[in-house]
């Protein structure tokens, strides 16, 4: 669901058709957020008072208490899209500009980054490789393919099959 990184922080579970974005939280672990609160963060980042005392209170403060962005977690099998890939990525995953992708995780190991997306090519890459500001649409949290052509990669086991 989210990796034991974002753990200690505020999360909510993604809708289907959900719009997200990837974002580095304040545990530095990459994970998906809603444009809607990265909007309200910044907001009050601007309003804030930038005295002395804030900065040096601001190094002690817990990371839960920094940060108003929550998590969105995604269960794995959700199908998803990875919108506006950029060039370099598109080249070294051979893929598009936008991806159809699968939420998977890697293994129930601890202390190890597990969240992953899954492309039709069988690639498999940790979402701590994405970059920061990439779009990320949820299609469906249960990996229906309704109205789709069946996948071109093999599913792995436990994965619903269309």
């Amino acid at each position: 669901m989210c990796d034991y990184s974002l753990g200690g922080l505020a999360s909510r579970l993604a809708v289907d058709g959900e719009e997200l974005i990837v974002h580095r939280f304040t545990t530095n672990s990459i994970g998906l957020a809603s444009p809607a609160d990265l909007q309200r963060e910044t907001r009050e980042e601007r309003q804030q008072d930038q005295s002395l005392w804030y900065r040096i209170k601001s190094i002690f403060a817990a990371a839960s208490d920094c940060s108003s962005v929550r998590a969105v977690c995604v269960p794995p099998g959700a199908r998803l899209v990875l919108k506006n890939i950029p060039f370099d990525l598109r080249c070294k995953w051979s893929v598009d500009a936008d991806e159809s992708v699968f939420f998977v995780q890697t293994s129930a190991e601890v202390n190890t980054y597990r969240d992953a997306v899954y492309f039709r090519t069988g690639r498999q890459v940790l979402l701590q490789e994405l970059r920061e500001g990439m779009q990320v649409t949820v299609v469906s949290l249960s990996g229906d393919f309704s109205g789709e052509p069946k996948p071109a990669f093999a599913v792995p086991s436990g994965w619903p099959v269309p």
